[in-house]
């Protein structure tokens, strides 16, 4: 009896340490990390450079995530998105999330030093440093602009895959920073009308949870205007061909007619859309910023 619950309370452990690491996020993470290293590049960067900037850069977030988790493990019981998580059920206990994400993020450091450079590899950890300690140990908890102070933790790996190629930062890398910067309080702010009742319950103040409606799509509208200006003048700077500027203008204009049906009815499904429009948005215009440089420079 006890040999064949083993395997499966092993398998069990392992999806906790798995779900510590929040991947769906990083996948966002790393979509954002490796475009910017062919802009760097003006051309295509070595596969193996590529491959140890987003091991490290993996390993930096996951790190980062486990610590979210570590530390808000009591308002992720009280709210209903995140009650099962690992260390709200108990799969992974508290002292060792700790160290897996110690472990974590040591061994993206040295993989992101050793492999790419430096900055590289210190630029990955101030953004985990500064998710940890400046988003979720202070700002989440007593600021209704949480997010958007906090969203710079998740614009930096658009730097460290700059830095990774060139050793230095650029203007344009400032600016694919600052798109993804001003992308995320309203990516987030829409996924928090879906759930500001639970954000409610945790005395967590969410903008949608403290806010009034107007109050809410108005600085979604404004950050939404300021990443499609953002998303233009980097072609501007970076001196981008026409498949970029197609994708920034199209995609942007989708984006904005997803938010203006916000405005006309703020529902809960409208919100989601926004959403995850909002993904597909950033996703194709990272992607474009990539496939503009092999179009224009090849392989």
């Amino acid at each position: 009896m006890l040999a064949t619950l083993r395997p499966s309370l092993s398998a069990s452990t392992l999806r906790g340490y798995v779900a510590l690491t929040k991947p769906r996020i990083i996948e966002l993470l790393l979509v954002t990390t490796v475009p910017p290293m062919f802009v760097a590049e003006r051309g295509v960067p070595s596969l193996a450079l590529v491959v140890f900037t987003v091991v490290g850069g993996t390993l930096s977030a996951a790190g980062a995530n486990t610590f979210n988790m570590y530390i808000d493990r009591d308002i992720d019981a009280t709210m209903a998105r995140t009650a099962h998580r690992p260390l709200v059920v108990g799969t992974v206990t508290p002292r060792a999330a700790l160290i897996y994400g110690v472990v974590l993020e040591a061994l993206a450091f040295g993989i992101l030093w050793w492999g790419a450079n430096l900055l590289a590899a210190l630029l990955a950890l101030v953004a985990c440093l500064f998710y940890v300690f400046v988003y979720t140990l202070w700002l989440k908890r007593t600021s209704a602009q949480n997010i958007v102070i906090g969203g710079a933790a998740g614009a930096a790996p658009v730097l460290v895959g700059w830095a990774a190629v060139t050793g230095s930062l650029s203007l344009e890398a400032w600016i694919a920073f600052a798109i993804v910067f001003f992308w995320t309080p309203p990516h987030f702010w829409a996924l928090a009308i879906r759930y500001a009742d639970d954000y409610g319950a945790a005395d967590v103040p969410m903008l949608p949870s403290v806010a009034s409606e107007r109050s809410v799509l108005v600085q979604m509208t404004l950050h939404t205007v300021a990443v499609i200006a953002l998303s233009l003048w980097f072609a501007v700077a970076a001196e981008t061909g026409a498949l970029y500027l197609v994708a920034a203008v199209s995609g942007g204009a989708a984006f904005g007619w997803q938010l203006l049906a916000l405005w006309r009815s703020l529902h809960l499904g409208t919100a989601m859309r926004v959403f995850h429009s909002s993904i597909a948005y950033l996703g194709l215009l990272f992607v474009a910023m990539a496939a503009d440089v092999i179009v224009r420079f090849g392989w």
